[in-house]
């Protein structure tokens, strides 16, 4: 175990470590599925009420050949006419998650951040690998821009943004969006994002793992994602960002990780690039900031701190 100082880290992590015995196992997804299901349920049922949000359920067109998109979409219910918008991807691997169980987080970004909240129901791998996963993205993204009128949205400030695997699906839909020139986004914003195929690192020294999401997680879930094994040849960028020759021309990024979060590295070696391309970018690292602290421990201070820093600047960005 990654040693971890701040008690009110350790206590979050303990929770953790509670509700989900034995942590994340993809042996058998359907079950880890129902299990993680279960407990953003009983989350959700402990949080107290977000009043002030108005939301509706929305089908995209898919890509070619596949089904609509579910996009939720969220408005303050006291809003002016037009406001700009977030287009919110869930975590969970490539294989978990859903848009059930960002609810609460999607909410709490509509109200702080005064802004339109799209919520994407992509398809889950294995059953659906790459691409699906980040077309059902861009579709999404494409359709809330040609609906911005319908919304009130100011399609000229459209942000994309998602945590773990949804900052891994962010960055790649990042690279897609330059590469095809359909759609104009404003800002990225990259949570802990899962984003290298390829990390076969130590999550440090003389650290065989990391807490919360591990090693063994991570390759089951690249490999349920690419369908070929992690780290081999002929991976896309649009499927792993770091794997992107040239990472130019990318909007203003955010990228947020802990110290012994396994993707720190990654994180940390992706904002290095994206700065000597000269893209603007913030990069934060947080001392035992374990992989999904915000969510497990939102009440420290490490959280609160987190939290306030991105929403300020993606706010600052969404309303420039």
């Amino acid at each position: 175990m990654h040693p971890i100082r701040d008690p009110q880290l350790v206590a979050g992590l303990a929770g953790f470590e509670q509700a989900v015995p034995g942590g994340i196992n993809l042996d058998d997804i359907p079950a880890t599925r129902r299990i993680l299901d279960g407990l953003n349920a009983a989350m959700a049922a402990m949080a107290p009420a977000i009043p002030g949000v108005v939301t509706s359920d929305h089908h995209a067109p898919g890509p070619e050949g596949a089904p609509a998109v579910l996009v939720r979409i969220y408005q303050p219910e006291d809003r002016p006419a037009t406001l700009p918008a977030l287009l919110w991807i869930h975590g969970g691997g490539y294989v978990l998650g859903s848009v059930d169980g960002d609810d609460l987080k999607a909410k709490i970004l509509c109200l702080s951040l005064n802004c339109v909240v799209a919520s994407v129901e992509y398809r889950l791998a294995p059953e659906h690998p790459f691409p699906a996963p980040v077309e059902d993205c861009y579709a999404a993204l494409k359709w809330l821009a040609a609906s911005a009128e319908e919304f009130g949205v100011n399609r000229a400030r459209i942000a994309i943004g998602g945590a773990s695997a949804g900052g891994g699906l962010a960055a790649g839909l990042g690279l897609l969006v330059r590469d095809r020139g359909e759609i104009d986004v404003c800002y990225q914003l990259l949570i802990y994002p899962m984003i290298d195929d390829t990390n076969v690192d130590q999550a440090g020294p003389g650290v065989p793992n990391a807490p919360v999401w591990s090693r063994a997680s991570n390759l089951l879930g690249w490999q349920a994602y690419l369908g070929q094994e992690p780290g081999s040849a002929g991976v896309s960028p649009y499927a792993a960002a770091s794997r992107a020759e040239d990472v130019s021309g990318q909007p203003p990024t955010y990228i947020g990780v802990g110290t012994p979060d396994l993707f720190r590295e990654e994180d940390i070696a992706y904002a290095r690039r994206l700065i000597a391309a000269d893209v603007p970018t913030e990069l934060h690292v947080y001392t035992d900031g374990f992989h999904g602290f915000d969510a497990f421990a939102p009440e420290s201070d490490a959280a609160q701190r987190f939290t306030a820093e991105y929403t300020r600047l993606l706010r600052r960005a969404l309303h420039a």
